[in-house]
């Protein structure tokens, strides 16, 4: 139960950190905020404080920050719709930067006592690795890019070999540094023997070298670890529009919570659970980021897009796209959304009580 309540909490306060992105934002260029919220429903505490209202509401699922004229320019010149370009777009894109920031510093946190950190240095190949040499792979090269996605650290390979669609012959272009020049090598799968005589089909390369922690690359390697999980998000699209994933394989906030939840119970010691949900809620954090910026209507990115489209439109042709339409497509945006997300919750409860 405990797990459960701790799920709930982190899964609220992030959504409560991307609203106060937005708070801040505008707070910032003196845009009128007519209420901050902390979680959802009734209200359990108010106060009225200058010109905006703080609240605290009983379901700690989140929240919200309403600004004045967000749907429309009204006649206030400090409501949002009267701003310039460069502050609207601060103001909608603040909320996905808190939560990517906010990723980004648990990531820190976990990291500050890390001993090392393990790089994609080649250690070890196979005897029967036909590209030996300084034609091909040599024991001491880093793996720097695979098919076009950049390397960072030793999970990134793992990562993206098993996210990047691959012929029937596991063709890939690897760009290795060896002496500070990058070289570009294309790799396929072979067939080895083991011990016992079984053949199995492999690249033939070990990768993992080590490196001793410090605190500058402590910072950095937080840093390349934040720049991965969201480069899962851009993955995982890429699986799901490219068919080699579907819907059943999203989870949503009932699927988050049971992860969590399942995370924190088998964990052998308290302080597992504490690092394994707090890099969890990392990933969340940098999820809800990503996620949040996508060009799609009633999320952050679709306002950007359309505030692009506008200025660009009133630049050009001296009009803009009328505000109710706008409207009218970020509530049918939202519908969508809605039933994606009912559509991911009934999966994801089919699958806990499966």
């Amino acid at each position: 139960m405990i797990y459960l309540l701790v799920a709930i909490l982190i899964f609220g306060l992030l959504i409560a950190v991307h609203e106060f992105g937005h708070f801040i934002s505008a707070k910032a260029f003196n845009v009128v905020v007519n209420e901050f919220s902390i979680g959802m429903g009734p209200a359990i505490f108010q106060r009225k404080r200058g010109e905006t209202e703080y609240s605290l509401r009983i379901f700690p699922l989140g929240g919200y920050c309403a600004l004045e004229d967000e749907e429309c320019v009204g006649e206030n010149p400090r409501g949002l719709g009267a701003q310039s370009f460069w502050k609207k777009i601060i103001i909608f894109a603040a909320g996905a930067v808190m939560n990517f920031i906010t990723g980004f510093v648990i990531i820190c946190v976990l990291y500050a006592g890390a001993g090392g950190f393990y790089t994609a240095e080649i250690t070890d190949l196979h005897p029967d690795f036909p590209q030996t040499g300084e034609q091909g792979i040599m024991v001491g090269d880093v793996i720097h890019r695979i098919n076009g996605e950049r390397i960072y650290m030793q999970s990134d390979v793992e990562l993206v070999m098993n996210c990047l669609p691959f012929d029937e012959n596991g063709t890939m272009e690897m760009e290795v540094v060896r002496g500070g020049e990058k070289l570009t090598r294309t790799l396929t799968l072979q067939t080895y023997t083991n011990e016992e005589g079984e053949e199995y089909r492999a690249y033939g390369f070990t990768y993992g070298g080590l490196i001793e922690a410090t605190p500058l690359n402590r910072l950095q390697y937080s840093w390349y670890s934040t720049i991965d999980l969201a480069r899962m998000v851009k993955l995982s699209l890429q699986m799901l529009l490219g068919g080699r994933a579907g819907v059943d394989d999203l989870a949503g906030p009932v699927g988050i919570v049971s992860t969590i939840t399942q995370v924190g119970e088998e964990s052998e010691t308290a302080a597992d659970a504490a690092y394994s949900i707090a890099y969890f809620a990392a990933l969340i954090a940098v999820n809800l980021a990503v996620m949040n910026l996508l060009p799609l209507p009633a999320l952050d990115g679709g306002k950007i897009l359309f505030l692009v489209i506008n200025t660009i439109s009133f630049k050009l042709f001296k009009k803009k796209i009328p505000e109710k339409y706008e409207n009218y497509i970020h509530f049918a945006g939202f519908a969508l959304l809605i039933l994606l997300l009912v559509a991911v919750t009934f999966n994801d409860i089919t699958r806990l009580f499966a």
